[in-house]
């Protein structure tokens, strides 16, 4: 909880219309102090102090360019007491001023794409961007491509959305859900693939044996279950030593009216506490944290995790 010396410093800092201006304008496009100045009118020296406040507070990142720097909103870095102040002033607050600066930023930054290229205007931000065939599908298929995979079980599998992707580079691919209409969708989705199984099944209590499965994925299934920890102690039993598991669901929110409609019952997840359960399901975790922040509002998180399933020790030697 922040004292009330640091919640007034952010009050403060958020208190003037400069900074406020340069942080929405920044967390629209990467732009110099030069450019800054152009679309505000203001001068450079002004510009240049505002926004070393703004970095010093995590609110802006920045980054050089040949004899430039680029300022760009800390997305992924950004404190949480600063983020939660920002994202208020960018529901509440609406200006004339601001709309004239995105108006006169808009044109600069199409402006600069036609003077430079493409390449050159979006070297080291080309992620944030649309280019023709860059889609993370595309993204995903190529990399699928230098995987192989063992025996996989696609646990709450949906449609077989997921399977689709992974089974061509697994040994076998089975996909369990509860719901029989989505099965039907894997079913038809899937038909014609070698070495997929379909199985009506919870989660909670999966119809398989210990060691079963080389990989196990949950993808986006832990919200819409009443007892997460129990699903992850599940997916742990069947995995065999050396197993992994791969999870991906949001982090923790306070949007459960939006996500509701969707089946969620739990409103996401903290890293700390994803990696409690599956520390408790026998599993050694790998990596557990934020992986991405969605752009448009309300910026939900997307938390992964991969764990695994310890080789059992042969004698005399330590369990790796």
């Amino acid at each position: 909880m922040p004292t009330l010396s640091a919640t007034l410093d952010l009050l403060r800092l958020f208190g003037d219309p400069t900074r406020v201006r340069l942080a929405a304008l920044v967390e629209r496009h990467e732009l110099s102090v030069a450019e800054l100045t152009t679309i505000t009118g203001l001068a450079q020296p002004r510009v240049s102090t505002h926004l070393a406040k703004l970095r010093d507070a995590g609110v802006v990142r920045d980054r050089p360019r040949g004899a430039s720097t680029l300022y760009a909103l800390n997305d992924g870095a950004m404190p949480a007491d600063v983020r939660a102040v920002w994202e208020l002033l960018g529901r509440e607050v609406e200006d004339d001023v601001l709309a004239s600066d995105r108006t006169r930023c808009e044109a600069l930054v199409k402006a600069r794409t036609r003077a430079a290229g493409w390449p050159d205007a979006l070297a080291g931000r080309m992620e944030r961007h649309y280019s023709p065939g860059r889609t993370w599908e595309s993204l995903a298929r190529g990399l699928l491509g230098l995987v192989r995979l063992g025996d996989v079980l696609d646990a709450g599998c949906g449609d077989g959305t997921i399977a689709e992707l992974v089974a061509p580079r697994a040994a076998t691919m089975t996909c369990l859900d509860l719901n029989e209409k989505m099965l039907q969708a894997a079913r038809a989705r899937l038909r014609g693939v070698k070495g997929v199984r379909f199985a009506a099944g919870d989660v909670h209590a999966l119809p398989f044996a210990a060691a079963s499965f080389d990989h196990v994925l949950s993808f986006h299934v832990l919200c819409d279950v009443a007892d997460p920890a129990r699903a992850l102690a599940e997916a742990g039993r069947v995995l065999r030593p050396g197993g992994a598991l791969t999870v991906v669901t949001l982090a923790a929110h306070r949007h459960l009216a939006v996500t509701a409609p969707y089946g969620h019952v739990q409103a996401g997840f903290r890293a700390a506490q994803l990696r409690r359960w599956l520390q408790r399901a026998g599993l050694a975790v790998e990596r557990c944290a934020v992986a991405t922040r969605e752009r448009r509002e309300p910026h939900f998180q997307v938390l992964t995790a991969f764990a695994r399933r310890r080789r059992r020790a042969r004698k005399g030697s330590p369990t790796p």
